[in-house]
């Protein structure tokens, strides 16, 4: 069974509403406690990342989030896909590493 296809706790949560019923704001979601295992910080030129690495009860995962402007963007990575991840990133390091960038080829 993949992710989305398992039930969700906070009940099902359809994508969009008829266009003809006001929006109702939805109840907030229940507390989930999350386990804090691991935190690392990287700064890439101006970009400023976070990953944890953290537990709740559904399982490990980690998030990659990133602040910009006062938001905050973030992906989350199910632990179980975090050496497919890492082995996709390998790669494309690598590809980079091989193939020179436009900006150093333009003035050849």
């Amino acid at each position: 069974m993949i992710s989305n296809e398992r039930p969700s706790p906070y009940g099902r949560q359809p994508y969009r509403q008829p266009y003809h019923q006001p929006y109702a704001p939805q109840p907030p979601r229940p507390f989930v406690q999350e386990d804090t295992l691991k935190v690392g910080e990287i700064q890439i030129e101006r970009k400023f990342f976070v990953l944890t690495l953290k537990e709740n009860p559904r399982g490990r995962f980690m998030r990659i989030s990133e602040e910009v402007g006062g938001k905050r963007n973030s992906i989350i990575i199910p632990a179980t896909g975090l050496n497919d991840f890492k082995k996709l990133l390998d790669e494309m390091v690598k590809v980079s590493d091989e193939i020179p960038a436009k900006s150093e080829t333009a003035g050849k």
